[in-house]
């Protein structure tokens, strides 16, 4: 009897593709309502003649889900299909998830990967690899992460005009995508999948706000120079809040280059703290080994420059913003990686040392239903152009969405003072513009928010002396220790002499 050998194909990590062709191959799981939605908006474009269309897929929205249901539908019709990845990394990952899907019929174009095979009529693609070879025959094109605009996939969109392509993204909002597609579709938004439970809620914390003015910008985000100098001083309080405020949850944290990440590594080990180190050098082995580190529990997280904004399927319950950016791109992918949900999340805890919130406002907030040319002017944020941004809690430090009074956080309510008007947080001051002499009362009232926020961040006493010193010029004598929860006036004042004292200690 002649027996005759199955091959298979493996990849890394122990998954088959082409397997037995009498075995049953794995169900795709059923589309939610927003993957419904979002095929339904992508077969009516299409049928109406579009060919370079951009689907805007959140983090958690199952864009790899809804990749999928294009690839077989694709098949089904008879049509070739492409599917490129921006980082050599994402490719095996790729191959893994389709063939979680049921798609077993896959080549891959990358150096000489094992599963090399032009025969197959799915080929997953580098695009590091695209620029070198030939291109794949493929009848549709599916581009993840399209808003990064490589060129050989520029090219490719360029030479062939009648094929279709499909982009997908989380953040289709750069400069030029214009000039290349044809329209964006918005199938859901990151605040419905919070609501659905498919994405973590989050809580946010400004604990820092550096002084930026003095920054640079430089393709319409800040100098890397200028913001790592401005960041530098601020090492020990994002330490200390860490320590107060995420000791113990898996932590991701973004820092402005390596200089900067490597400051916050050794300011963390001297707190007794291991955190992780990553940058774009760091290959695809030794970060596993980083992530297998923090979900054992024998590393507290892991700090970052210029990397792990995308592709970060970990359980990341902290996330720490030691970057500014001005980038609402760089701003969701970051926040993003900390929005998966896990077992026992109630939340993610978001600590912004770089005041992006204030700049930038809540993720949620975000929204765009176009796509940018290049000849629009660089964005502002969303500061600069007059719309609302949180603002902090003047008693808990949780950042409150724009026009919401009593924090959902602490349920603090800020007292409306005589004479002031609160809006936004912002104090309009409608009395006299000279503000009369503080008396005992002023200065007790004074004195007791004082006394609240030093034993809120733990000061000791010395914060409270040295805010009614810079306030009324002595040191406090014959007033009350009993502390009393601030109104947003103190919490303005207080604001404004850390950030004298920041620029201070500087110069």
């Amino acid at each position: 009897m002649v027996t005759e050998t199955v091959r298979t194909r493996e990849v890394p990590g122990g998954m088959r593709v082409n397997p037995d062709l009498f075995a049953k191959p794995p169900s795709p799981k059923p589309l939610r309502e927003h993957q419904l939605r979002a095929m339904g908006m992508l077969r009516q474009a299409l049928r109406s003649g579009v060919r370079r269309v951009v689907l805007a897929m959140p983090t958690g929205a199952g864009k790899t889900r809804l990749a999928a249901e294009i690839v077989n539908g694709s098949l089904t019709k008879g049509n070739r299909v492409a599917f490129t990845v921006p980082a050599i990394s994402l490719v095996n990952q790729t191959v893994h998830a389709f063939g979680s899907e049921g798609i077993d019929a896959i080549g891959v174009m990358q150096g000489n990967h094992i599963l090399t095979d032009h025969r197959q009529p799915v080929q997953v693609v580098s695009v590091q690899t695209l620029g070198r070879r030939a291109r794949p025959d493929a009848e549709v094109i599916v581009v993840d992460e399209c808003h990064l605009q490589h060129t050989a996939v520029r090219s490719w969109m360029e030479d062939e005009p009648r094929k279709v392509f499909i982009g997908l993204s989380a953040t289709p909002w750069a400069r030029g995508m214009a000039d290349q597609w044809e329209t964006l579709l918005v199938p859901v938004q990151m605040d419905e999948l919070i609501e659905r439970g498919l994405l973590s809620p989050f809580r946010v914390f400004a604990p820092s706000h550096p002084d930026m003015s003095g920054v640079k910008i430089r393709n319409g985000d800040y100098a890397e120079d200028g913001a790592a100098e401005a960041m530098g001083g601020l090492t020990a309080d994002i330490v200390s809040t860490w320590l107060e405020k995420g000791r113990g949850l898996p932590t991701l944290v973004f820092a402005v280059n390596r200089a900067h990440a490597s400051q916050l590594v050794e300011q963390f080990a001297a707190s007794g703290v291991r955190m992780g180190y990553c940058d774009a050098h760091v290959d695809l082995v030794e970060r596993e080994y980083l992530f297998r580190e923090m979900a054992a529990g024998n590393m507290a997280g892991i700090v970052n420059v210029g990397t792990l904004t995308t592709g970060v399927d970990a359980d990341v319950r902290c996330v720490v913003l030691a970057r500014p950016t001005r980038s609402e791109m760089l701003f969701v992918q970051m926040i993003g990686r900390g929005l998966r949900t896990a077992p026992g999340k109630s939340h993610c805890l978001i600590l912004d040392h770089a005041d992006n919130h204030a700049r930038l406002g809540f993720v949620t907030q975000i929204r765009h239903d176009k796509l940018l040319s290049g000849r629009e002017k660089k964005p502002e944020t969303r500061k600069e152009r007059g719309e609302p941004v949180p603002k902090a809690c003047g008693s808990c430090g949780l950042l409150k969405p724009p026009k919401v009074h009593r924090c959902p956080g602490c349920g603090f309510e800020p007292t409306r003072q005589a004479g002031v008007e609160v809006e936004e947080g912002e104090l309009v001051e409608i009395s006299p513009a000279k503000a009369p002499k503080a008396n005992v009362v002023d200065k007790q009232t004074f004195w007791s928010m004082a006394r609240h926020v030093d034993q809120a961040r733990g000061k000791g006493g010395r914060l409270a002396k040295a805010l009614y010193k810079s306030k009324f010029g002595v040191w406090p004598r014959g007033l009350s220790d009993e502390p009393m929860a601030p109104d947003s006036a103190f919490m303005a004042y207080e604001h404004s002499r850390r950030i004298a004292f920041a620029r201070r200690r500087r110069a």
